[in-house]
């Protein structure tokens, strides 16, 4: 069954009128908090929480349970007090979230407030024809790093009035339409938590067998330190091109799994100056700086790269370890509860050569490395299938929700 067929048996042939938001509700900006004798922020008697941005809920309609910071009610003036119940829309940076407040508070100005509707209008009806319509409009906001869009371009959002000269009947129209997307957002919502802890399951799964396989009996496995069995080769420093003859693997292509990012790819060109720092199938790159330090990838492509100056290449012993043996043992806790003591500390975490050195791992012969590659592998195929189709599968569910959202509130015109 259709949206249109739906909404055309729920109307039954009653006419629909499209008004302009402003003559649906009268709406003003938030405001910015009064101090509270010499301090702006106040959690004492008779306090409320002041919301943002931050603490609107995209998609639920609902504000975050607990507001850090709350204001004085003796402080502010009546104007900017929020009731309970009242719909409130952000309007600068992330904009067109959209909330029916579940308590009293003030908002700040980065947000729009609705009251004084007209009869016969059911506030999560219109909330939901306001969200539909910012997801529409938002894209068209100014700004190019703040996005913004002012009271006078969304008051001429169009919202549609079923049976406009019958509010009992136009209510519980709307109430159905409501029902129908609550349990469509609830379904939506559980959906995504559900595919979420899938994920979550299968990487706690796979990190304890991970931890395990690296796990070795007295006698089973050797020690070393990596300073006795690799040499480690800062990467070339050069500018990144939008073009060239060779990709240029940074620091930022290194993603939370240890894997090579194939967006936002940049170049450099080979020259005899850059031509030793080419990688080969199976070498092994480690992130030495900043948030990203340790993370360690195996370049496993067939095309020419070169790796950038805040990358280590580590070149092992093969008669010693497997390379992805080792790409295993850097994902693992054995690796990372080194790595946290041995980074130097301040504003740019520094995991270099001289410290890498130092890292001790538990080496078995070589038959043993293979078949704990082959599990592991296995499970790391398992792992990033999940983790690479769970956003898509999110993003599929959040399209077919706005769909219907948008047939369930898009009312035909006299004109249409």
């Amino acid at each position: 069954m259709s949206g249109m067929n739906f909404l055309e048996r729920l109307l039954d042939g009653a006419a629909v009128e499209w008004k302009m938001l402003e003559d649906v509700a009268s709406f003003r900006r938030g405001s910015f908090p009064q101090p509270y004798g010499n301090s702006e922020w106040y959690d004492g008697e008779g306090s409320l929480p002041f919301v943002q941005v931050v603490d609107v809920l995209d998609g639920k309609f609902e504000l975050k349970e607990n507001t850090k910071q709350r204001i004085s009610k003796l402080a502010q003036p009546k104007s900017v007090f929020v009731e309970e119940g009242t719909v409130i829309v952000t309007l600068q940076g992330t904009i067109g979230r959209v909330a029916v407040t579940q308590y009293d508070c003030y908002v700040d100005r980065t947000l729009a407030i609705f009251t004084n509707y007209i009869s016969g209008i059911n506030k999560k009806y219109f909330a939901y024809q306001l969200k539909s319509k910012f997801d529409i409009e938002k894209e068209n906001a100014r700004g190019s790093t703040l996005k913004t869009i002012t009271k006078e371009e969304f008051s001429k959002f169009e919202i549609p009035i079923p049976c406009p000269d019958n509010p009992d009947r136009s209510l519980a129209i709307q109430a159905e339409i409501v029902r129908i997307l609550d349990t469509f957002t609830e379904l939506t919502a559980e959906l995504t938590a559900e595919l979420t802890a899938e994920l979550s399951d299968r990487q706690k799964q796979y990190e304890y067998y991970r931890d395990r396989l690296l796990t070795f009996e007295e006698g089973e496995a050797e020690y070393k330190t990596l300073g006795e069995i690799g040499e480690f080769t800062y990467g070339y420093s050069a500018k990144a091109q939008d073009s060239g003859d060779t990709r240029f693997v940074r620091i930022t292509d290194i993603n939370i799994n240890g894997k090579l990012i194939e967006t936002d790819l940049k170049y450099v060109d080979i020259s005899s100056e850059n031509e030793r720092y080419l990688l080969k199938k199976n070498d092994l790159l480690m992130a030495r700086t900043g948030a990203t330090y340790g993370k360690t990838m195996i370049f496993e492509e067939d095309y020419p790269a070169i790796y950038a100056g805040f990358l280590i290449k580590l070149s092992f012993d093969e008669s010693v370890i497997i390379p992805k043996f080792y790409w295993h043992f850097a994902q693992s806790n054995f690796f990372w509860d080194q790595a946290n003591r041995l980074v130097s500390g301040g504003g740019q975490p520094q995991f270099n050569a001289n410290v890498l050195k130092d890292v001790k791992m538990l080496i078995p012969p070589l038959e043993e490395q293979a078949r704990i590659v082959a599990i592991l592998d296995k499970f790391d195929t398992l792992t990033t299938s999940i983790s690479e189709g769970l956003p898509r599968e999110i993003a599929l569910r959040q399209q077919q929700y706005e769909y219907y959202r948008d047939l369930l509130l898009s009312f035909p015109k006299a004109e249409d």
